[in-house]
C-alpha cells in the first residue's frame, strides 16, 4: 500500500496557499491526501473532507455552520483532525504530515501531529513559530517554521518560505529509508541538568555497556513531558530519574515545570524505576530582570545570561519530599529511591553556592515520612555527582530488569 504526505488546512480561507505546498509536494513524486479543516463552502473539497472532520469531532458540519461560532468550530474540527490523524497513523497510511496557518490553524494541525507517533515527519508553518512554541510542540518531533507573514496570498515571500517547508517535509520523507541503521536495544529512560550531568553520564555508559540505549531528556519541563509520553507509548524498559528537579518548578512556580504527570507512567505501567532527588536545590528562571518580585530576597546564582537560578527554601524541600514520595507510592512495579546525603546537584556540595545541609535533612525526612514502607530508599553518603552513586542506580535498577 502506497503512503501519502497528508496536508492540514482550512480550505474555505487558504484555498491556494494549501493548493500551492500540493503542488510542490506531487512534483517530488508525493501522492497527497488532503484534509479539509474549514467549515465553509470552497471549491475544493479535499480528500478528507470537512464533513467528515466535522463529524469525527462530535458536531454535524451544518450545525457548525448554523452556529457559526468560530470557537466552537475550532474546537470541532480540531478534535475530529486529531482523531482522523490517530487512525491514518495507526493504519500506518501516512509517511508525513504538513500544516500552516495563524493561531487558529496552528492549534488544529499541531494537536493533529501530536496524535501521530515520533519519527513521522511533521512540518507546521505558522505565524506563531517565533514564540512560545511548547504549547503547539508538546512532546512530539514537530517542526515549526515561521511564516514571516501572514499566510494570506501566494505573493514572492510566502511563495519561497511555503516551498522550502513543503521540500523540507518531502526530503524527510525521502529520506525515511536512507542513512545508516542502528541496531535497535532495549531503552531505559533518564533525565538530566547540567549540575547532573556527571551522575547521567556515567550512569549512561554503564548501562550502555550493558547492552541498552539510554534515552536522556533534558529535565527542562517539555522533557520530563516527552520522557513520561514515551513511557506511556511503551518505548521505554526501565528508568532512571534522576533530575527531578521539575517538581520544584511546578511547586514554587519556576519556568520548567513538566505538570500533574510528571512521575507517573512508569510507576503506572509497572516498568522498574530508580528515582533520586537531582537539582531539588533550585527552582529556574530567566534572566534575572524576568524573576518576579516576591523572590526579591531569595538565594539566587546566574547559571547563564538567560539562566537564573534560585535556591529552594527548608519549607519547599519539606513540600517536595511529600509530592515526590506520594507520586512513588503509585507505582505498580519495582521502584527504589536514592537519597545522597553529600549534595544533589554541582551547586549543592561543600563549599559550593547552593550548599544546604538543612535542606537537604528536611527534604529527605519528608521523603522517608511520607513513602509506603514497601517501597525501598538508599541513603548514600556522597553527593549524587560521585561516581559510586552512578553504579548503586544502575546496579539496583538491572536488579528488576
Amino acid at each position: 500500500m502506497e503512503k501519502k504526505v497528508l496536508v492540514i488546512g482550512s480550505l474555505d480561507t487558504k484555498r491556494d496557499e494549501f493548493l500551492y505546498v500540493k503542488d510542490i509536494l506531487e512534483s517530488n513524486n508525493h501522492t497527497v491526501l488532503l484534509m479539509n479543516t474549514g467549515i465553509y463552502e470552497t471549491s475544493i473539497h479535499g480528500d478528507i473532507t470537512s464533513s467528515e472532520v466535522a463529524e469525527a469531532g462530535g458536531v454535524a458540519l451544518q450545525e457548525l455552520r448554523d452556529k457559526n461560532d468560530r470557537g466552537t468550530a475550532v474546537a470541532t474540527m480540531t478534535k475530529g483532525a486529531a482523531k482522523i490523524v490517530s487512525t491514518l497513523a495507526v493504519e500506518n497510511e501516512i509517511s508525513g504530515i504538513f500544516g500552516m496557518g495563524g493561531t487558529a490553524g496552528t492549534t488544529v494541525a499541531a494537536t493533529a501531529m501530536r496524535n501521530a507517533p515520533v519519527g513521522l515527519p511533521k512540518i507546521l508553518v505558522s505565524t506563531v513559530a517565533s514564540g512560545n512554541t511548547r504549547p503547539y510542540v508538546g512532546d512530539k518531533d514537530i517542526t515549526m517554521m515561521y511564516s514571516v507573514v501572514d499566510i494570506a496570498g501566494i505573493n514572492g515571500l510566502s511563495a519561497e518560505i511555503l516551498k522550502n517547508a513543503a521540500n523540507a517535509l518531502s526530503g524527510m520523507v525521502q529520506g525515511a529509508e536512507k542513512g545508516p541503521k542502528v541496531e535497535s536495544k532495549p531503552m531505559i529512560a533518564t533525565t538530566m541538568f547540567g549540575v547532573t550531568t556527571p551522575c547521567v553520564t556515567k550512569t549512561r555508559k554503564l548501562l550502555e555497556g550493558q547492552g541498552y540505549d539510554v534515552l536522556v531528556f533534558h529535565a527542562t519541563g517539555t522533557g520530563g513531558d516527552a520522557m513520561e509520553s514515551l513511557i506511556q507509548d511503551g518505548f521505554i524498559e526501565g528508568v532512571v530519574d534522576i533530575t527531578t528537579t521539575e517538581f520544584a518548578d511546578q511547586l514554587v512556580g519556576g519556568i520548567f515545570s513538566a505538570g500533574d504527570d510528571r512521575l507517573e507512567s512508569a510507576g503506572s505501567r509497572g516498568i522498574p524505576q530508580v528515582v533520586s532527588v537531582g537539582a531539588l536545590d533550585m527552582v529556574n528562571f530567566g534572566p534575572p530582570e524576568t524573576v518576579p518580585e516576591q523572590f526579591k530576597d531569595r538565594l539566587f546564582y546566574q547559571h547563564n545570561p538567560t539562566t537564573t537560578l534560585m535556591r529552594t527554601t527548608v519549607g519547599e524541600n519539606e513540600q517536595l519530599g511529600k509530592m515526590i514520595a506520594e507520586k512513588i507510592n503509585k507505582a505498580h512495579g519495582k521502584t527504589v529511591v536514592i537519597l545522597p546525603k553529600g549534595g544533589v546537584s554541582l551547586l549543592d556540595k561543600d563549599g559550593q553556592p547552593f550548599e544546604g545541609n538543612e535542606q537537604r535533612e528536611v527534604l529527605y525526612a519528608s521523603i522517608k515520612e511520607n513513602l509506603n514502607g514497601n517501597i525501598p530508599y538508599i541513603e548514600v553518603e556522597e553527593d549524587i555527582n560521585d561516581p559510586s552513586v552512578s553504579e548503586l542506580m544502575v546496579k539496583e535498577l538491572l536488579q528488576f530488569m
